[in-house]
């Protein structure tokens, strides 16, 4: 499917995608999803910005906006519920650690889910819960989720598997509970929704992390996500990764580059790609995927999407500028008009030039 013919907005163009067939090396998640330019034209993306910097890892702070709340997010061994009270406010629990039974209208009354997006992924890496976020991605599909009873589900989780060991929990919950890697329909976006993974049980190597490091953390265990190229995990103790994707699979160094070696066929393998990932990349990951899998299958829901990666702290601004061209292939003009400038003031020269060149031709086009 052909993102332009569906919208109707451009001349027809091809969306990089792949057959996602079970032993195809692309089965797994690309590092760097190509679907940032699969909407480009002529006069409206800045292919040199004049920052120096195309898609990198560097975290130039960008104001986001108003953040909604800037209250502490509470991130240890308290209850789920109490903590959704933390990031929603008042109507799910009290200040006192104390909860009440929420009503459907009272919860939603409270939510803007892309106000607590941003919200969340303003605060330091330490404060940021990966259930949270991206139950809060996953609102976005499913604007009746209930993230008090979705947490509530991963403590069920937890108080089962509760004193056991990374392995064990590896083996609990993807053989016992039988939560797996969606070989036979990896690009189905419910595999991105964690809500959906949580229902079906059945997800991408990112999503299922997030399950096993959100059990884990209420278990007191010490895990962390792992973003290697091509192929996300979870790291555990020292020399000890596991697969999630793949029946929770522990592996140690020569497994992880034996994957590696499977999924970029010549490509070295560096024990580098086995750092710990931070939540922010994380969630970066997780929207880049969810992206590359509508361009596909609905792209008027990459709006939505590209809106929150927008929102993630640290982009680069070559990185800000492809998206906002993007939001204008997908006809958010005034909205694409208004990052562009953002670009226009935080970049020098020529780049800032160009920037506020198309916002201007962006404007006179919703016009």
């Amino acid at each position: 499917m052909v993102a332009g013919e569906v919208l109707g907005q451009l001349p027809a163009r091809e969306v990089v995608g792949t057959d996602h067939a079970v032993d195809d090396p692309r089965v797994f998640e690309p590092d760097e999803v190509a679907v940032d330019g699969a909407l480009r034209e002529p006069g409206l993306l800045l292919e040199d910005l004049g920052d120096g910097q195309r898609p990198g890892r560097g975290r130039e702070r960008v104001e986001q906006g108003a953040a909604v709340r800037r209250e502490p997010l509470a991130h240890g061994a308290e209850s789920s519920l109490h903590r959704v009270a933390h990031l929603f406010g008042a109507g799910i629990g009290d200040r006192a650690g104390h909860t009440a039974e929420p009503t459907e209208r009272r919860y939603l009354r409270t939510l803007d889910a892309t106000d607590q997006f941003a919200e969340l992924l303003a605060r330091p890496d330490a404060e940021i819960a990966l259930d949270e976020a991206a139950l809060l991605i996953a609102a976005h599909a499913h604007p009746e989720l209930d993230l008090g009873a979705r947490l509530g589900q991963l403590d069920a989780l937890a108080a089962k598997v509760m004193g056991m060991s990374a392995r064990e929990l590896a083996t609990e919950l993807f053989v016992v509970e039988g939560f797996a890697g969606n070989a036979s329909d990896y690009a189905d976006p419910r595999n991105s929704y964690l809500d959906d993974v949580l229902d079906r049980r059945l997800g991408i190597p990112i999503t299922l992390s997030i399950v096993m490091i959100e059990v884990g953390r209420r278990c007191g265990l010490q895990l962390h996500g792992v973003g290697m190229p091509g192929h996300f995990l979870v790291g555990g103790g020292a020399g000890e990764w596991f697969d999630p994707f793949t029946a929770g699979a522990c592996l140690d160094l020569a497994g992880c580059a034996e994957l590696f070696a499977r999924v970029h066929a010549g490509a070295q393998f560096r024990p580098q790609f086995l750092m710990p990932t931070d939540p922010h990349a994380i969630v970066e990951r997780m929207l880049a995927n969810l992206q590359h899998t509508l361009m596909r299958r609905d792209p008027a829901a990459v709006v939505w999407v590209t809106r929150l990666r927008l929102r993630v702290p640290g982009i680069t601004l070559s990185r800000r500028g492809d998206l906002a061209g993007l939001l204008g292939r997908l006809g958010q003009h005034t909205e694409a008009a208004r990052e562009f400038d953002l670009l226009a003031r935080l970049l020098p020269g020529e780049g800032g030039e160009k920037a506020a060149a198309a916002a201007a031709r962006l404007r006179a086009r919703a016009n």
